[in-house]
């Protein structure tokens, strides 16, 4: 197989297996905190309101996660062709929790983003 990194012990894909994830839903603003029970996943955010050059933060609970952990993020979906255009960063780490600072650059929007999530473990 080309194009695949591989790691140096068994020669085996670096990365973690389909259906490894899991997927999450703000329930009620892209404030609201989610639990989030693995080292991968997608958060869908709240479709509600957030205006041009704001910001939100939430909490992701994962008992998985520790200190020295990365998490890293990726926007999925949302703000593509739509009015908002946003960044997702990670803006803390915790035993147990990381925190994700969600900023719009783009017009005043009220629509759902889909956030990737990878834990680094540390």
């Amino acid at each position: 197989m080309t194009g695949v990194l591989r790691s140096r012990s068994g020669g085996k894909p670096i990365g973690y297996k389909a259906g490894a994830g899991v997927t999450v839903v703000q329930a009620t603003s892209k404030a609201t905190a989610v639990v989030a029970n693995a080292l991968a996943g997608r958060i869908t955010t709240a479709a509600d309101s957030l205006a041009g050059a704001a910001e939100v933060a939430f909490t992701v609970t994962n008992p998985l996660v520790e200190v020295g952990d990365v998490p890293v993020l990726a926007i999925q979906s949302g703000g593509f062709g739509g009015t908002g255009t946003y960044q997702a960063n990670v803006t803390a780490v915790a035993a147990g929790s990381f925190q994700v600072t969600l900023a719009n650059v783009g017009a005043t929007a009220s629509e759902a983003v889909a956030i990737n999530f990878v834990v680094i473990k540390g």
